[in-house]
């Protein structure tokens, strides 16, 4: 019996190990490798064609200043306004989002993800509202707030999340949906890419319904409020 309890911690401690090795890697080397595919574009694709549906995925890496300047300020005022200022998460906003969702059970529930959990969620993690899903996001999350400045979580977020059905990052969706290239998104176009991020595959940018046009509106005044995202090596806290 002691032998194979022995066996067994040892198990898990090559294991736990393993894991920490591997993840520390992989979020190192994506510091400075394009994220070309994540999990979810893999899922995406199985439920496709699982129901028998035409494959999409359209997605074009481009870096961060191939993007339009609007686009960081759109995200982080419908998102994050906080990004900037925080570790990876906004404390504020999730005690604000529980007691929302304590004192109204019965409206939908709110969350309080920052653009790093996004991030993290999107890059190496799948879908899902599981207590283990979300450990992992926590964990990831950290990890890319310690070696990734928020230049790279910025650009990583705008290139891997999810637009629009098969459609992902900034240069898929300004081709697909408004003709242009990401550079040349103007601050409207920004704003209404912004205001479908809760649902992309429910809400549209190419086709708004009019709650759309009320939050592009929104997002696009909020937006005068909102700092100039800082450029690769300028300090994100002065702003």
């Amino acid at each position: 019996m002691h032998f194979i309890l022995r066996k067994l911690r040892a198990a898990i401690r090559w294991t736990l190990v393993a894991f920490f090795c591997s993840t520390i890697l992989a979020v190192v080397a994506l510091r400075f490798i394009p994220v070309y595919f994540t999990p979810l574009m893999f899922i995406r694709c199985y439920q496709q064609v699982s129901e028998g549906r035409e494959l999409r995925l359209s997605h074009h890496w481009v870096p961060l200043e191939r993007v339009s300047p609007h686009l960081p300020v759109a995200v982080m005022a419908s998102e994050d306004a906080n990004f900037l200022k925080h570790h990876g998460f906004d404390y504020k906003a999730i005690e604000s989002a529980a007691r929302r969702n304590r004192e109204h059970p019965e409206k939908r529930k709110l969350g309080a993800s920052t653009i790093s959990q996004q991030t993290a969620k999107n890059v190496f993690l799948w879908p899902g509202r599981s207590w283990v899903r979300k450990g992992f996001e926590v964990y990831f999350t950290a990890m890319i707030e310690l070696f990734w400045p928020k230049q790279r979580i910025m650009e990583v977020y705008l290139n891997s999340i999810e637009m629009g059905e098969g459609i992902y990052g900034a240069e898929a969706v300004a081709e697909a949906h408004f003709h242009t290239d990401a550079e040349h998104l103007s601050v409207s176009q920004c704003a209404l890419i912004a205001a479908t991020l809760p649902n992309p595959r429910k809400f549209s940018s190419k086709n708004p319904s009019a709650y759309i046009l009320k939050r592009q509106s929104r997002i696009e005044h909020e937006m005068k409020f909102v700092p100039a995202f800082p450029k690769e090596g300028e300090d994100v806290r002065k702003k």
